[in-house]
């Protein structure tokens, strides 16, 4: 690959000329967390210091949901594992491309035994600079190469200590770019904030409008038990044939069980098909396998494979309402079924549920207030992936040096 004026090739890409290549050992000091036999998790408190481990690690710092606690005794035994402002803290084991930077917030909590902490000695390169390095996808790569172990990848400090990274000239430059990404962070994290506060505002109207403790002005009618195969038949999807089966668009897309989460594996299906086993969008899916949650289908026309069913209105009975409806007897469903291996659904499990039930323009009315709510989410979830990819674009022009701030 030719290298345009004014760059140079090196062991971790194409950097501009005066930036520098060094080993992390060469600036920072690595140290891993307190091994097993220097605290267990019977040594929690109620009350004492937090220990951070790899599930409060995130992109955006450290996450303080279900901290575990230590005492001041333990925490005076374990003062060597200390965190200060400005160190960056790596999973050990598992997902080892995951880290995140201390702020001041968290400085004099622990560090448990499955992270490994990182603290600059040279203050020739910023923290809040490395911190962005290394959440770049092409770091995280080299990570996960260098990691060791046969079932769960795990790092150790001689593999950090010897990872190479690349920085500017200037402490100034180095500034300038964490706080060009931070101010993106920010608009990340005010997203994620008021998705989360959206989502708790729909759960708690699922709550009151699909039991009837909170009534839709206008609506009076009383809620009557039902038995749910009174106003609806439950399909199941049609065992089409393997050997029509393709992964390049052509003929209909086929929605397995897997579809109804993910949209990473779309086959298609190219031979005759019955009719009655089309879907359509607004269509209520369900898996039979595994986890019994509904899905309302928004991915155009399809055909129902088997191992999925379909909710098929007889009287009634609001698709858009029953999409919500369903949410908790389903989840019942899925907890009271004992299997030792994949747990199975039956049309019997569905049309057998007796619920308390509204009459039709009311579950229609309900079905709209939680429909404007998930469009709101999901309008909310389209600008964070939008900021998302401005921030992709400005970590692979800013942290390899192809765009200069200073």
């Amino acid at each position: 690959m030719e290298v345009k004026k004014g760059y140079k090739k090196t062991e971790v890409g194409i950097i501009p000329e005066d930036w520098g290549v060094i080993q992390l050992r060469e600036v920072s000091s690595v140290k891993t967390g307190p091994f097993g036999s220097s605290l267990h998790e019977s040594d929690y408190v109620n009350n004492g210091i937090p220990i951070i481990t790899v599930e409060h690690l995130s992109e955006f710092g450290i996450t303080t949901q279900n901290l575990p606690l230590v005492s001041q005794n333990d925490y005076k035994r374990l003062l060597a594992y200390q965190l200060i402002s400005g160190d960056i803290v790596f999973s050990r084991v598992g997902s080892v491309d995951r880290s995140s930077i201390i702020s001041d917030y968290e400085s004099g909590w622990l560090f448990s035994g499955r992270l490994l902490r990182i603290r600059i000695l040279k203050h020739i390169i910023t923290s809040k600079y490395l911190i962005y390095h290394f959440q770049q996808e092409a770091f995280k790569q080299r990570v996960r190469r260098v990691a060791v172990g046969q079932t769960m990848p795990s790092l150790n400090t001689q593999i950090l200590n010897h990872l190479e990274v690349a920085y500017p000239p200037t402490l100034t430059e180095q500034r300038a770019i964490a706080t060009a990404l931070s101010d993106v962070d920010r608009l990340l994290s005010a997203c994620d904030q008021l998705i989360a506060k959206k989502k708790a505002i729909k759960q708690g109207a699922m709550q009151e409008l699909l039991t009837g403790r909170r009534r839709l002005e206008g609506f009076r009618g009383e809620w009557e038990v039902k038995k749910l195969g009174d106003h609806i038949r439950f399909q199941v999807g049609f065992p089409f044939l393997s050997s029509y089966f393709n992964k390049s668009n052509h003929g209909l897309r086929l929605v397995k069980n897997r579809d109804l989460k993910s949209n990473d594996q779309v086959v298609y299906y190219s031979g005759e098909y019955p009719n009655d086993f089309l879907v359509e969008n607004g269509d209520v899916l369900i898996g039979m396998d595994g986890d019994f949650v509904p899905c309302l289908w928004r991915n155009g026309k399809a055909l129902l494979n088997q191992r999925v069913g379909r909710i098929k209105r007889i009287a009634g009975f609001d698709l858009g309402f029953g999409y919500y409806y369903l949410q908790k007897p389903l989840k019942d469903i899925e907890n009271a079924t004992s299997s030792t291996t994949v747990k199975h659904l039956s049309h019997g499990d569905i049309e057998n549920i007796e619920l308390p039930l509204p009459e039709e323009c009311e579950q229609h009315a309900i079905a709209q207030i939680l429909t404007d709510l998930d469009a709101e989410i999901a309008a909310l979830e389209q600008q964070r992936d939008k900021y998302k990819a401005v921030k992709a674009g400005m970590m692979q022009e800013l942290l390899t040096g192809k765009t200069r701030l200073i």
